[in-house]
């Protein structure tokens, strides 16, 4: 497959710079597979699309403040931060910015009475900071970052916990699980009501999520590895519902991803594990028949996710639709139901 078969024009003024209030008032734009039909509604319409038994599973991972602002102590020169996961020791990875001039031994000055040390590179270009160990080190951490929003936001948050799901549960991302930022507690009362099962796996998200396919031929990207955790009673609801004829229904592509990850002809495994796979046009899904999800960036690893289950042509033919109509694109943006 060429990455240019997964490409469209999404005007820059399609990206969402800000959520919406209240925040199931987004879109919600239906792309029904088998008719190719699409509708266009508002996000807290959705009980109208679902039944009773429907299980929807969604990721409650946490988005950790993880953008760090520092100086060089040897010069005073500005370093930004992005932890993307803690090692032993109070060792993080991490991406860093200016890098090139950032060699192993530097040490780095934040807020909170914290310092670190450039201790090795890593493989993905960034770099492995050993923090000095005061009291209470990650909290310091957390106290002094910031939560990351996507490089293409440019608009500050009035309330950091609007990039974070009502049901966020468990810290560990750099990204937030966004399919999920359109649901509020009212919704999901109505669901019950309705007799729809919910049940929630986690999978911590990390820079892929916005990382670009840089191969023109899909096959030959390679996807970094994420790790999740399916609880044994997230497992067997999924089980259940798989057994029993019921839909089982992904909030985010993470969430698709995670299941599938852990999906055998024996049934979906209770585990905590590591995933780096890269689900696209040609793939079988065992377990996700249907996906709530936002509109995602062209020739991206979650775009072509998406059209692995609706099909290229159906999918790419509603988003040129949801363009032309105005829709809010990306974390921000209006959210999109394949069933």
């Amino acid at each position: 497959m060429r990455l240019a078969d997964f490409d469209y024009h999404l005007p820059p003024q399609r990206i969402a710079q800000t959520p919406v209030e209240p925040r199931d008032a987004s879109r919600l734009l239906l792309l029904h597979r088998e008719q190719g039909r699409v509708e266009h509604r508002l996000f807290r319409d959705l009980p109208q699309y679902l039944r009773a038994g429907d299980l929807l599973v969604a990721n409650d991972t946490r988005v950790l403040p993880v953008r760090l602002y520092g100086r060089k102590a040897q010069t005073g020169g500005r370093v930004e931060v992005l932890l993307l996961r803690e090692h032993p020791g109070h060792r993080w990875e991490a991406l860093v910015s200016p890098g090139r001039r950032l060699q192993v031994g530097a040490v780095i000055e934040f807020p909170q009475a914290l310092t670190a040390q450039v201790v090795a590179r890593t493989a993905r270009g960034g770099r492995l900071l050993q923090f000095a160990a005061p009291d209470r080190v990650r909290e310091r951490l957390l106290a002094a970052g910031v939560v990351p929003l996507p490089p293409y936001i440019h608009t500050a948050l009035a309330q950091a916990e609007r990039y974070q799901t009502i049901y966020a549960a468990r810290e560990g991302s750099a990204a937030a699980p966004t399919a999920g930022l359109h649901f509020t507690p009212e919704l999901l009362a109505r669901l019950r009501q309705l007799g729809v099962e919910w049940a929630t796996i986690t999978l911590h998200i990390g820079l892929d999520t916005f990382r670009p396919i840089k191969v023109e031929a899909v096959e030959e990207h390679e996807m970094y590895t994420e790790h999740y955790t399916i609880s044994p009673p997230a497992a067997a609801a999924v089980n259940q519902a798989r057994v029993q004829g019921r839909r089982v229904i992904a909030v985010g592509t993470t969430t698709a991803r995670a299941l599938e990850s852990a999906a055998s002809e024996a049934g979906v495994a209770a585990q905590t594990a590591s995933t780096s796979l890269f689900i696209r046009p040609g793939y079988t899904f065992q377990v996700v028949e249907a996906l709530i999800t936002n509109f995602h960036l062209p020739k991206s690893t979650l775009l072509l996710l998406v059209c692995a289950l609706a099909g290229r042509e159906r999918v790419l033919a509603a988003y040129q639709e949801a363009v032309q109509l105005g829709y809010r694109f990306l974390s921000f943006g209006d959210a999109m139901f394949v069933e």
